[in-house]
């Protein structure tokens, strides 16, 4: 398929593709035995980007990136260059599992808290009845995991044979176990998506839709966990958001 169009947003390629335009290009590349990489970019990962050569390079190696986060999509917007909508992670895990079952294809699920990737593979299979689920299992890595913690998890998906594998551990661990697999597999989708195999299965809630539209879900998220994430929260992210409006408001007023 020819490549989805990007916008260009503090260096990060975001691709300009609503949910229906995304999926409908991975499961076309699917088919065609192509496999990819999807990231799912908040603001922390753009701080990241903008801040950290190391973790610029490791973005970079994505084959896709959207934005998970409506500040990106704000920015874009402002910058003359709209994206059509935010793409999050936590809503495309409930659409992979309707399109796989349309479509024949297997999942996998790896990572998790204890016990939440069987219970939201139980969800998604009972919400989309014809799902196969190639298997799940939840690992414990490093931060940078090592080729012995890895072993074990590349002859699962030797043996399991996925198209698509979802990664719950976390960014950038998850992108780092990603990046460490992408060579193996070449042929299957893999997608970093975070906490939600327990908002699938219920263990943690998610934001109600108004936050989620607002911009507001990280502060729900916050209120369930106040200590790890007040410092990501309020004094690396929130600074980060002034000064990416502010560069924003300085690159429309210079035309």
């Amino acid at each position: 398929m020819a490549p989805l169009p990007t916008v260009n947003l503090l260096g990060m390629s975001l691709a300009r593709v609503g949910e229906d335009g995304l999926l409908d290009h991975m499961f076309s590349e699917i088919a065609a035995g192509r496999g990819g990489w999807l990231i799912t970019a908040n603001l922390d990962f753009l701080r990241r980007h903008a801040k950290d050569p190391a973790m610029r390079e490791l973005y970079k190696s994505a084959d896709l990136t959207v934005a998970d986060g409506m500040p990106l999509v704000w920015a874009t917007g402002m910058l003359g260059d709209p994206l059509p909508e935010r793409v999050a992670g936590s809503a495309l895990i409930y659409r992979f599992a309707d399109y796989a079952a349309r479509d024949g294809r297997t999942l996998y699920l790896l990572g998790g808290d204890p016990g939440a990737g069987e219970a939201a593979a139980d969800v998604l299979c009972q919400r989309a009845p014809g799902l196969c689920i190639a298997g799940h299992s939840a690992p414990r890595f490093s931060v940078f995991p090592s080729e012995t913690e890895l072993a074990d998890t590349m002859a699962t998906l030797e043996a399991a044979k996925p198209d698509l594998l979802l990664v719950g551990l976390g960014s950038p661990k998850q992108e780092r176990v990603i990046h460490a697999l992408r060579a193996r597999f070449p042929s299957m989708w893999m997608v970093g998506v975070g906490i939600s195999f327990s908002f699938v299965a219920g263990h943690v809630q998610r934001a109600p839709a108004w936050m989620r539209k607002s911009g507001l879900e990280w502060f729900h998220r916050f209120a369930q966990e106040p200590r790890r994430l007040a410092r990501r929260y309020f004094l690396e992210n929130l600074p980060f958001a002034a000064e990416l409006f502010a560069r924003v408001l300085w690159t429309r007023a210079r035309g």
